[in-house]
């Protein structure tokens, strides 16, 4: 009887034993599943991730082509002219450098000599931005424009920053948005570069460090149309003269832009029309700005 009673209680803790690793085994292919399936997301993830990485283009490039070339209340060249920009942007888009250059048709300009000679209009400059947030940045601009140096006679030195020659000089800039449509902008001529600066009784050269001061503000929009107005002046807290104008500070850019996307089949077009007065020059232009990519 004892035999008996051992034997059943044995094949009943067999019994047991299996129906356990029954259960254990379903428990980890159940585990494994879901850990698999885990898995199977993350990779899902980092593949997902990986696309859009991929999708980051740390170069670009762009095109634009004017009627004219307008710049703070200048007309920096009044015939038809080509821009283009290469540039590197961080992923985060908060760093760029980049250049910029202009091309355009010729132009009369006066030589040593007094002549009138004709001379293309040439410029290649360099710039980068740092962005602190969506509403703030800061901006450095070397500007060179070297229109008729050497028609003028003077040597050409690319580098060169001395204030007599008067196509090098550098700016620091600001840019505010106070609102989601208006814009503030401060730029300041750093070193007296390319004629900023006052001759004194002695013949010595004092820096004028002339600031500039633009308001822009988008006023209409409709569809993929909008109208902006600004206004700029410029001043002087050191000489009687500033970069832009003849007396210590001016109204020198006033006038609006008309942006529209014109469609031409399935390619779209942005373009910009600025009507432009400067008041001390007492000057009106009209620039039409085709942004080709």
């Amino acid at each position: 009887m004892k035999q008996l009673i051992k034997s059943a209680v044995a094949l009943s803790n067999v019994k047991l034993g299996k129906k356990l690793a029954l259960k254990a085994l379903a428990l980890g292919v159940l585990f494994g599943a879901g850990s698999m399936q885990a898995q199977g997301v993350k990779v899902k993830r980092a593949a997902e991730e990986t696309m859009v990485e991929d999708n980051y283009e740390p170069f670009t490039f762009g095109l634009h082509l004017k009627n004219m070339h307008l710049w703070h209340g200048f007309t920096v060249t009044p015939g038809p002219m080509a821009a283009t920009n290469l540039e590197y942007n961080t992923r985060n888009k908060k760093f760029t450098f980049g250049f910029w250059g202009g091309a355009g048709a010729a132009s009369d300009v006066t030589n040593k000599n007094g002549d009138q000679v004709g001379a293309h209009y040439k410029e290649f400059s360099l710039y980068t931005v740092y962005r602190f947030s969506d509403k703030f940045f800061v901006e450095a601009v070397t500007h060179n424009n070297y229109t008729g140096v050497e028609e003028r006679g003077d040597v050409l030195r690319y580098w060169s920053y001395d204030k007599t020659q008067g196509y090098n000089f550098v700016d620091l800039n600001i840019g505010y948005q106070v609102s989601k449509s208006t814009l503030l902008y401060l730029a300041t001529i750093i070193e007296g570069g390319s004629g900023d600066y006052q001759v004194q009784s002695d013949g010595s050269l004092k820096d004028s460090y002339t600031h500039y001061l633009e308001v822009k503000s988008k006023v209409w929009e409709k569809g993929d149309s909008h109208l902006s107005l600004f206004a700029g002046g410029a001043w002087s807290f050191i000489t009687d003269k500033t970069f832009y104008t003849e007396g210590k500070g001016n109204f020198i850019n006033v006038g609006a832009t008309l942006s529209k996307n014109v469609k031409l089949g399935s390619y779209v077009l942005p373009v910009d029309v600025t009507a432009m007065w400067n008041p001390e020059k007492q000057k009106t232009v009209l620039q039409v700005d085709l942004k080709i990519f």
